[in-house]
């Protein structure tokens, strides 16, 4: 009777989380997200650190959004977003090998991942949260377009120290709109995302100028972003 109590319990819990995550990516698809998990965590950190929690960020449509800001993230983070389906084959294939005789491992992580994990999942990376996050790619990429993925990763997305998003970013980095931004800010702005906290965007290194160099040639290179998406609306 224990077992069956148990077992009953299990797959009530199972249906429940499979029931609220499909319901939560299909409402993330016409709804803005105004936060994330990432956000209280960072104050809370700032919190015992002994310094004032920042948190500054504003949603804006995709339209607010300087049209070189999706082509910098796509040119620094993952060639491939536009085409592929949340994962990036030729790139985790390349990470395995290479990771054979790296120390420090590099991952493959595609937009659509970083863009699940940002949105529904903890920062600190584990084989359960890797699992998890494979899940809500997938759902993300079936449920939402292309686009509507980018929207979501450029509002979301830590940019500096209390900084989530591009329209908070335009403002208190480079004291304009996000619809503003010109090539330059944004390959800047894209070059300090593998690590946002150490490098700045609005004083960039030497080492984050040669980033936002090797951005801006391949900007050039990539078709333009959006396309239009077969299938989807």
């Amino acid at each position: 009777m224990i077992v069956k109590k148990i077992l009953r319990s299990i797959r009530n819990l199972i249906i429940f989380f499979f029931l609220s995550t499909i319901f939560a990516v299909v409402a993330y698809r016409y709804i803005p997200v105004y936060a994330t998990p990432l956000m209280p965590i960072r104050c809370i950190q700032q919190l015992f650190d002994g310094t004032k929690p920042i948190w500054k960020h504003e949603w804006i449509s995709f339209e607010e959004m300087s049209p070189y800001m999706p082509m910098a993230v796509i040119a620094s983070e993952d060639n491939r977003f536009p085409t592929h389906n949340g994962f990036d084959m030729v790139e985790i294939k390349k990470a395995i090998k290479e990771n054979e005789k790296r120390k420090k491992k590099r991952g493959a992580s595609t937009i659509s991942q970083q863009t699940a994990k940002n949105v529904f999942l903890w920062p600190q990376s584990s084989w359960l949260r890797k699992g998890f996050e494979v899940y809500f790619t997938a759902l993300i990429e079936l449920a939402w377009s292309k686009e509507r993925i980018m929207e979501v990763y450029l509002n979301s997305i830590e940019m500096g120290k209390g900084l989530y998003g591009v329209e908070a970013t335009a403002q208190y980095k480079f004291g304009t709109q996000a619809s503003k931004l010109n090539k330059g800010q944004c390959a800047l702005i894209a070059a300090t995302l593998p690590n946002p906290i150490r490098f700045d965007s609005s004083r960039p290194s030497p080492y984050i100028k040669r980033r936002q160099q090797q951005i801006l040639r391949l900007m050039r290179m990539l078709p333009p972003f959006p396309e239009k998406e077969k299938g989807k609306q």
